[in-house]
C-alpha cells in the first residue's frame, strides 16, 4: 500500500500543479496571440522565398555555366566556331524584326 500523504504534502502538490497549469496557460496564450501567429507566418513565408530564390539562383548559375562552357574554351578563349553562327542568327532575327516594323509603319 502507498503511504498516506500529509496535508502539507497535498497542499504543496496542489501549489506545484497550479504553477505548472499557469505556465502552460501562459505558453498557450503566447502561441495563439495574433502577433505570434503573424510572426510565424511571416517567418515561414520568408523562408519559402529564400529557398525559392536560392534554387532559382542555382539554376540560373548552372545555365550560365553550361552556356559559357559551350562558348568558351577552358583557357578562356572564345570558341568562334560556335559564337559566329549564333551572332549571325541574332543579327538576322533583329534585321527581320526591324524590316517587319518598317513595313507596318
Amino acid at each position: 500500500m502507498s503511504e498516506a500523504r500529509t496535508p502539507a504534502q497535498i497542499e504543496a502538490d496542489i501549489v506545484r500543479r497550479r504553477e505548472e497549469l499557469a505556465r502552460t496557460l501562459d505558453e498557450i496564450g503566447v502561441r495563439v496571440h495574433p502577433k505570434t501567429i503573424m510572426g510565424d507566418a511571416k517567418a515561414k513565408a520568408a523562408s519559402a522565398v529564400d529557398r525559392t530564390a536560392g534554387r532559382a539562383y542555382v539554376a540560373a548559375n548552372r545555365a550560365v555555366s553550361d552556356v559559357r562552357a559551350k562558348l568558351v574554351h577552358e583557357d578562356g578563349s572564345p570558341r568562334l566556331e560556335r559564337i559566329v553562327p549564333i551572332a549571325l542568327i541574332a543579327v538576322a532575327v533583329v534585321g527581320l524584326y526591324a524590316t517587319s516594323r518598317r513595313r507596318r509603319d
